[in-house]
């Protein structure tokens, strides 16, 4: 694994939600987003990396959830993530070896094959468990996000500093 990923591409169904989709009758879809996930995430951008959403589908509860943690790109209804992935290494100026992507099924595979730390959530498909050099032992929606970017901050980062330097800038904006 690249010890210095600098972008941290997610799916949305099935990795940053269970996989379920909540369709009100008048068309709106619903979403369940893990808060933990969030606070990985949130993490993860005060320790420098880029983030990234790429989904497969359209929706508002997408954009709000992206929103909210600050997150750095969001392309919905894309079909061919692999061309996001290359737009995105451009403009950064990095190499896909430098990203990390969580995908859960087949269509991820492509992207997943490009990056240097490809990983999944205990639940994704055997093929792309194969494709993952890790693999969560959480399902995607219930904490797959938080432990992938834990592993990963914990590994190259002294955590417990990065931790105490996070929480003491939350208190600064507080004041």
């Amino acid at each position: 694994m690249n010890s210095t990923i600098k972008l941290i591409i997610f799916d949305v169904d099935g990795v940053l939600t269970d996989g379920t989709l909540l369709v009100g009758s008048d068309g709106t879809e619903y979403k369940g987003f893990n808060t933990q996930d969030g606070m990985g995430i949130s993490l993860a951008r005060f320790a420098g990396i880029k983030t990234a959403i790429i989904t497969g589908r359209k929706s508002n509860a997408v954009d709000k959830r992206a929103n909210e943690l600050s997150i750095d790109y969001v392309y919905q209804g894309i079909h061919h993530k692999v061309h996001c992935l290359e737009e995105m290494i451009q403009e950064l100026g990095i190499r896909s070896e430098e990203v990390c992507y969580i995908g859960d099924d087949l269509n991820d595979i492509p992207i997943l094959n490009l990056v240097g730390f490809p990983c999944c959530p205990s639940n994704a498909v055997e093929l792309v468990k194969s494709k993952s050099n890790y693999v969560s032992t959480a399902a995607g929606g219930k904490g797959a996000v938080r432990e992938i970017l834990d592993y990963y901050l914990a590994t190259y980062f002294d955590y417990e500093l990065l931790v105490e330097q996070f929480i003491e800038s939350k208190k600064e904006i507080k004041q």
